[in-house]
């Protein structure tokens, strides 16, 4: 029988809901007081808890925050006579599930507990299923088990016993700026490391961020200003999107690239420079230069050492490790506490084809992370979280979500068939709860 703790000061809602609560076959207890409620909190576990905003002894929200340290997995829907957005918005940052307004519709209070209790007995019966999370993490790690990507480390290595030039090239999102700082982190972590973007800044804007000006060079100069090639003196600069630049300026850059010095725009002084280039670019440079809009000699200058970054695609082995790396990095971010993720929702995640890469993997898991409550990361919110992703139209055949689904819907008509339309016999075989595959057949529209 399903537990409920009612945490209310006033006494005739409480015997309202046990009453009624009890006929709908909970197992229900009440507090009139926060103390009282923290009390039976700590004595015993819950499936639920329902907690009044404003109670005569203590501010609920508090007592929410104590609980969410003393019960992180407890499921709360806070219920209050307010409408105001701000104790609203607060109650959900703390970990609240639910939010029902007084008086209480007791149809809205049904639905409520219906979803949550549901939703716990799915991530109960699924978390018998999960993946934990390694506790090994740092912030600018690159991870990957992939013959390409353990290629990388290795050129990664080799680079950094001296200042060689680098390009890399790859797809937008797959981490092109991560594997220059780790090329940079292994050569000189105590010198700088500059990046500048060649593609968000126009020509003229451009010259004066690399080079630096003097003062007067130009209307609105009214100081001398360091570039980024002095910035980065000794250290490592990053230009990222060098596909983008303009043929004057890849003049420029293959004179400083020549010479090792520059003078400022406006200046005459010759400045030398020691800095070691890494050029990124989600752009093919040889089909630029076959076209005439890259300079070949430029391209024969930043190509000594190439690095192709494959997207993630094609290294599908990665992705687990890639959402281990990245649940762990949005945990120290958002302040959550996931320390596992279900194995469905790994397979579905493995499965996507990412076409934004690992920058749209990390987008998805955050949005993931922010709805999930409790320390796995279920299967449901994660589909939730993808059927957000941008798709190439509303009624695309190709769309990988719709993809995702129609493989469902045949296995649970394949698992239907084979226990004769036994729904009991069907959610034993998929291992789901019968609520879980009423949802399920109501969504696919399968008629039996």
């Amino acid at each position: 029988m399903r537990t409920i703790l009612v945490i209310d000061d006033d006494k005739s809602i409480c015997e309202s809901l046990s009453l009624y609560l009890t006929e709908e076959g909970y197992q229900v207890e009440t507090a009139l007081s926060g103390e009282e409620g923290l009390r039976r909190i700590q004595a015993e576990s819950w499936d639920l808890i329902i907690l009044d905003i404003f109670l005569s002894d203590a501010d609920g929200l508090e007592i929410l925050h104590s609980l969410r340290e003393k019960a992180p997995e407890a499921s709360v829907i806070m219920i209050t006579a307010f409408h105001d957005m701000p104790t609203t918005v607060r109650a959900m940052k703390l970990g609240a599930v639910e939010y029902i307004h007084k008086p209480i519709e007791i149809d809205e209070l049904d639905a409520a507990i219906k979803r949550v209790l549901v939703r716990k007995a799915d991530a109960r019966r699924d978390g018998r299923d999960f993946v934990p999370l390694s506790t090994h993490f740092r912030e600018r790690d690159i991870v990957g088990k992939s013959k390409v990507m353990k290629e990388i480390f290795k050129i990664i290595g080799i680079v950094s016993q001296s200042k060689t030039t680098v390009l890399i090239e790859g797809e937008s999102g797959t981490g092109k700026e991560l594997i220059a700082r780790a090329i940079h982190d292994h050569t000189d972590p105590g010198k700088p490391f500059i990046s500048i973007n060649c593609s968000a800044i126009v020509e003229t804007l451009l010259e004066s961020e690399l080079f630096g000006h003097e003062k007067g060079a130009f209307t609105g100069a009214s100081y001398r200003k360091l570039g980024k090639f002095e910035l980065a003196d000794s250290g490592t600069l990053l230009l990222d999107e060098i596909g983008d630049m303009s043929l004057n300026m890849q003049v420029r850059l293959l004179r400083v690239m020549q010479e090792r010095e520059f003078e400022r725009v406006g200046g005459r002084d010759k400045i030398k420079t020691d800095v070691r280039i890494i050029a990124a670019t989600n752009r093919s440079i040889a089909d630029l230069v076959t076209r005439g809009e890259f300079r070949e000699d430029l391209y024969y200058r930043l190509n000594v050492i190439r690095i192709t970054v494959p997207p993630l695609r094609e290294r599908r082995e990665d992705i687990p490790l890639m959402v281990d790396h990245l649940l762990q990095k949005l945990n120290r971010e958002l302040h959550k506490k996931i320390t596992h993720i279900q194995t469905q929702a790994l397979r579905v995640l493995t499965s996507f084809d990412w076409p934004g890469n690992v920058r749209q993997l990390e987008n998805t898991l955050r949005r993931a992370v922010v709805h999930n409550h409790g320390g796995t990361l279920t299967t449901e919110i994660v589909q939730d979280a993808m059927q957000a992703l941008p798709k190439p139209g509303a009624e695309s055949a190709s769309s990988p979500i719709k993809l995702l689904d129609e493989v469902e819907k045949e296995h649970i008509l394949n698992a239907l068939k084979f226990a004769g339309g036994n729904r009991g016999r069907v959610c034993r075989l998929l291992g789901i709860s019968r609520p879980t595959l009423q949802r399920k057949i109501r969504k696919y529209e399968i008629r039996l």
